[in-house]
């Protein structure tokens, strides 16, 4: 790659902050507010005008890993920060009875515009400051310390000067500014299939009945007549009012069939306008083989593709497949993931589930997944942190990012409180503090 020299420059400071978290998913969300709601002067910073990351800007609309199998019985496992969301947006009328997934475990699909504001209400009730439309750019290091987050915005580059950092940009990319290791991909560059979205309006409900349970029978019937598909496994369900349902079957693929790296921008950029033809041609489908969709029309496509897998940053430990399988117990406990295995494969997306119902069905998330390698000021929360491929696979989902965005905010306020280094930390204290703040630890069945 040609490159340019770029002149030295004075870069104005924006603020000073204790605790500075990027990315405003639900592990940034979560993140901001527990350190926001002890006291300590918080600034969460988001690309988009809008919180709930891949929920909101992907379209997802759906929580997912919220509950868990607990020996037969669905329950919610995932509390605190999750408990105050969940019920703002229900105020403003914007959720769904949670739903039941493959007669295992429940969803919960809500609606982006109220989760936006919902969002809006948490953080700023807790007097948490808000940077919307700014990219994360770099780093300013002193040894292993950060000192500064550099981002750019319509106000030209400006620096954020903070005492701890919070990485839950869902790529890790600030871990990566700051020399963390990472891993991408399986090793091999092998990652989970990104996904575009999009929501149908002018849905007959009385026609489409339960549509989902047909749906997979109708793409095999159009299989045998020549159509083609982007991957088994669609997944089209109604929102919050019948008429408009959600849609998740695209899979976006290099042109050698690889999955799309969404740290790559020349491949984002082609798999934008892949995921929209893709989109065109499964809605035509629904139009032509699904009652209740002739005369429904595409309302929304997302601002961005659902990306699912990029970096993993190398923390103290990695969640495993085999931690999710045998629901796995740890001494630091955080709190609980109860979402299977799932795999988005070339074609497909594979299930991995423990055993139902004779398992409690979730496993711990140990704090050590937060604590990277390398920077001393530095937590890692989301769909980055420290986890294999395949137990990443389980672990992205909000609401295990929930369970790490709080306890990374926790960490982050008990790290300054004690004058010490995110890893240097009481984990009791930690589990403590969490446990009066409402989130679940897992320790009781």
């Amino acid at each position: 790659m040609k490159t340019i020299h770029e002149p030295a420059r004075e870069v104005p400071v924006y603020g000073e902050y204790e605790v500075v978290v990027l990315g405003g998913g639900p592990a940034g969300i979560a993140a901001a507010a527990a350190s926001a709601a002890h006291g300590r002067k918080t600034l969460l910073i988001e690309r988009y005008g809008f919180l709930g990351g891949m929920g909101t800007a992907a379209g997802v609309t759906n929580f997912c890993g919220l509950h868990a199998n607990v020996f037969g019985e669905i329950r919610q496992v995932v509390h605190g920060v999750a408990d105050d969301l969940l019920e703002r947006i229900g105020r403003l009328g914007g959720l769904n009875p949670p739903h039941v997934v493959f007669g295992k475990i429940a969803a919960q699909a809500y609606d982006t515009a109220a989760y936006k504001r919902a969002a809006d209400d948490l953080l700023l009730d807790r007097h948490t400051d808000l940077l919307f439309h700014a990219l994360g750019a770099s780093v300013v290091m002193d040894g292993e310390r950060i000192t500064a987050l550099l981002v750019e915005t319509k106000s030209g580059r400006r620096a954020v000067v903070g005492n701890i950092f919070i990485d839950c940009s869902g790529d890790g990319d600030l871990a990566a500014w700051a020399g963390a290791p990472f891993a991408l991909g399986d090793g091999r560059g092998a990652m989970l299939y990104p996904t575009l979205m999009f929501r149908v309006n002018g849905v007959d409900p009385a026609a489409a009945g339960e549509a989902w349970r047909t749906i997979p029978e109708r793409m095999a019937e159009a299989e045998r007549r020549g159509m083609r598909f982007p991957r088994k496994g669609a997944i089209v369900r109604p929102q919050r009012h019948a008429i408009e349902w959600r849609v998740n079957v695209t899979q976006l693929r290099n042109p050698d069939g690889s999955a799309l790296d969404g740290t790559d921008a020349r491949a984002l950029s082609a798999g934008e306008i892949e995921g929209r033809r893709q989109a065109d041609a499964f809605f035509e489908f629904l139009q032509r083989d699904v009652p209740g969709f002739a005369d429904a029309y595409i309302v929304d496509t997302p601002p961005q593709i659902g990306i699912r897998e990029t970096r993993r940053v190398t923390g103290a430990y990695a969640l495993t497949a085999e931690d999710v399988l045998t629901c796995a117990s740890f001494p630091d406990t955080v709190g609980v993931n109860g979402w299977p295995l799932e795999q988005h494969v070339a074609g497909d997306v594979i299930w991995g589930w423990p055993p139902i119902p004779e398992s409690r069905g979730f496993n711990h998330l140990p704090y050590r997944m937060l604590l990277p390698q390398g920077v001393s000021n530095l937590l890692v929360a989301g769909r980055c942190a420290s986890m294999t491929h395949e137990g990443q696979s389980a672990a992205r989902v909000s609401g295990a990012c929930f369970v790490m965005g709080q306890a990374a905010g926790t960490a982050a306020h008990l790290a300054l409180a004690g004058n010490a280094g995110p890893a240097d930390i009481s984990v009791a204290a930690l589990q403590s503090v969490l446990k009066q703040d409402g989130a679940y630890l897992g320790r009781n069945k």
